[in-house]
């Protein structure tokens, strides 16, 4: 029996296309594995230059881990857009729940941010999925996610 998943990747622009968020609030730049209906990874190069690290925290920068929250959310919004395109059309998605979050690593400028979102169940428009954060294969952060389109 043939594995018959086709696996797609998004550039820049289609994360663009995908979600509507936009810097400074963006937080993927690409995407080199989806399936759709299944799971997502996408990737963010936390920069020196974002501009949280002003404040979080001088002299010893550390990105925010609501906003690596906020990053595996969109990557889990844009997996709902790219599965379920009759589902998203004409809508914008929206974070609409959060469970068992764990923070485990610092992640700094110059890291490159993966994010892991594996979807355990879509009905009636709304999401429930298994999501993970990691710099260099070491888990960051962790949560259940809960999504819809509004």
């Amino acid at each position: 029996m043939s594995d018959t998943t086709e696996t797609n990747s998004l550039d820049h622009e289609a994360v663009l296309r995908a979600i509507p968020h936009r810097p400074p609030f963006l937080f993927i730049d690409t995407v080199p594995e989806l399936e759709k209906g299944k799971r997502i990874r996408a990737l963010r190069d936390v920069r020196a230059s974002d501009d949280y690290f002003a404040g979080h925290f001088p002299g010893e920068p550390v990105m925010p881990g609501v906003l690596q929250i906020e990053a595996l959310a969109q990557a889990l919004c844009i997996l709902i857009a790219e599965s379920f395109p009759e589902v998203a059309a004409g809508k914008r998605p929206a974070f609409a729940g959060l469970e068992d979050v764990r923070f485990r690593k610092a992640v700094r400028p110059g890291d490159v941010l993966e994010l892991n979102v594996e979807l355990v169940q879509f009905r009636r428009g709304f999401a429930t999925a298994n999501a993970y954060a990691s710099v260099n294969g070491e888990k960051a952060a962790e949560a259940v996610l809960k999504a819809t389109m509004v």
